[in-house]
């Protein structure tokens, strides 16, 4: 059948996702998500808005999200104005591609990066260059110095977990003055600084959010840019020659109510940097090296056994994490953050391995 499709689909090279395994009980620890639920808020706001009939569920969402980005507003310090709802972080990047990064000049971003951005690039014909990290797998914000169609940093990256500080992110801001720089913040929760303060200062920074990772609402696909008015728009525009109603009814509610819960935010965040403390503790003890970690994975090699080889095994006993066949890392495992009882039976079957 493929004699039907477009030229394009012949080249593209889709992004892979983490495994999800098909198991009861799973020790899930390859796709970011957060173990514990989100709050109690959240599944009482989709109650309210399902009510008895789920009669709701008949009318088409508020296209604007207005209420969901007025909360979100609230809690940055922003004016509506400059926030911009999307179905995930990935379509909002999805759309910054298509809004702000398409011009006569290539874009730049890390070599070792979320692996999404060169096939957003593919499939938009957007012109890019990578820049290779240093051998400690840290962003120097120097390299990205020069013309260019716009840059694109995760802080933390991805899948290293290492974050810049504010004042680096803003002498990349300063460096690029002419081009739009986007800042993408999944994982910025777990003990990174956001640049969402610095959007006033710099008319040409994106921050890019999401609910997924730090708010346990991966299930429901919110996400956020913020910027100022001209760049929103420029996103709107895209949106709503795309997808007018990207956000349900219950994943709109479901975010205002995660976000009007400070202290459960507080408390789920304090858990995950505690344990992955713990888990870097735990395996570098049995001699991974763990590269520093802002997120709420970690990212580690062990110099005597092949990561692939690990992998391999640790999945045969239903405890499942993220290898990648890729040049400079294929030797590294990236760990996501489970509980303590699931990070416990990680470190147990690597003992039972390398012991």
């Amino acid at each position: 059948m493929s004699r039907f499709w477009s030229d394009i689909v012949h080249t593209l090279t889709p992004y892979v996702p983490g495994e999800q395994p098909a198991l009861l009980h799973p020790v899930k620890l390859n796709t970011n998500e957060n173990p514990y639920p989100p709050s109690p808020r959240v599944v009482e706001a989709i109650r309210r808005e399902l009510g008895e009939d789920g009669a709701s569920l008949r009318k088409y969402p508020d296209p604007t999200a207005r209420a969901l980005r007025e909360a979100v507003a609230s809690h940055h310090g922003l004016r509506v104005e400059q926030v911009f709802a999307g179905n995930g972080s990935d379509e909002v990047l999805a759309h910054a591609f298509q809004a702000l990064l398409k011009h006569d000049k290539p874009i730049r971003f890390p070599d070792i990066t979320y692996s999404f951005y060169p096939v957003y690039a593919q499939l938009y014909g957007v012109e890019y260059q990578t820049i290779p990290l240093n051998s400690d797998f840290a962003i120097d914000v120097d390299d990205y110095r020069g013309p260019s169609g716009g840059v694109l940093l995760p802080n933390p990256n991805a899948p290293t977990g290492r974050a810049l500080p504010l004042s680096e992110i803003e002498v990349l801001l300063k460096a690029n003055p002419d081009a739009p720089v986007i800042i993408d913040e999944a994982y910025v929760d777990f003990g990174a600084e956001s640049a969402v303060n610095l959007i006033d200062a710099y008319p040409n920074l994106l921050v890019v959010q999401t609910t997924s990772k730090a708010r346990s609402l991966a299930g429901m696909r919110v996400g956020f840019a913020f910027g100022n008015i001209e760049l929103i728009d420029a996103l709107t525009r895209v949106k709503d020659s795309f997808n007018s109603y990207p956000l349900d009814r219950l994943a709109q509610v479901a975010a205002v109510a995660s976000y009007e819960d400070k202290a459960w935010f507080d408390e789920g965040c304090a858990k995950v940097i505690a344990t992955r403390d713990t888990l870097t503790t735990q395996l570098e003890a049995l001699g991974f090296e763990v590269v520093p970690s802002a997120a709420n994975f970690v990212f580690a090699k062990h110099p005597k056994h092949d990561a692939a080889a690990l992998s391999a095994e640790l999945k045969q006993q239903e405890i499942f994490v993220r290898h990648f066949k890729l040049p400079r890392i294929d030797q590294h495992l990236r760990i996501s953050v489970g509980t303590p009882d699931e990070c416990d039976a990680l470190i147990a079957a690597l003992k039972k391995k390398i012991s």
